[in-house]
């Protein structure tokens, strides 16, 4: 089933789910709660409601795409680079790859947009069918 597609219950129920899981990626890479919100497209204190009680989460369907995108960056990561603290920490470190410009990845991310989201896991898919990280 699609996205689109999924009953507000559902959203509500992958909300909740995420909004349980989110937080400890975002320490894993030792981001700060401002990134935190704007990967999910939230405001700051939207992120702080949703974070202290994952169950009033209101997932729209561009929070689970965004959510989607960075789990799959999560994981991707780990699969790259099984030694977590160079999973954890490859979003914060600089790039050479023209997509970064020598900056590191989460400043692209910082900009907010779910299509900065989707080239970094691109980059990441492709790594992983061969390339590096």
């Amino acid at each position: 089933m699609a996205i689109a597609q999924l009953t507000a219950d559902k959203r509500r129920d992958m909300g909740a789910a995420a909004m349980r899981t989110y937080p400890n990626i975002i320490r894993d890479w030792g981001l700060p709660e401002q990134d935190a919100a704007v990967l999910l497209g939230l405001a700051d204190s939207t992120y702080r409601r949703w974070r202290k009680d994952p169950e009033s989460a209101r997932f729209d369907v561009n929070h689970l795409e965004r959510m989607s995108l960075i789990m799959g960056i999560y994981k991707a990561l780990q699969l790259l680079l099984p030694r977590t603290d160079a999973a954890d920490s490859w979003l914060q470190r600089p790039n050479s790859n023209p997509l970064f410009g020598g900056r590191p990845p989460i400043e692209r991310l910082r900009q907010g947009q779910v299509s900065d989201l989707y080239v970094v896991r691109q980059h990441l898919d492709a790594a992983r069918g061969g390339g590096h990280a």
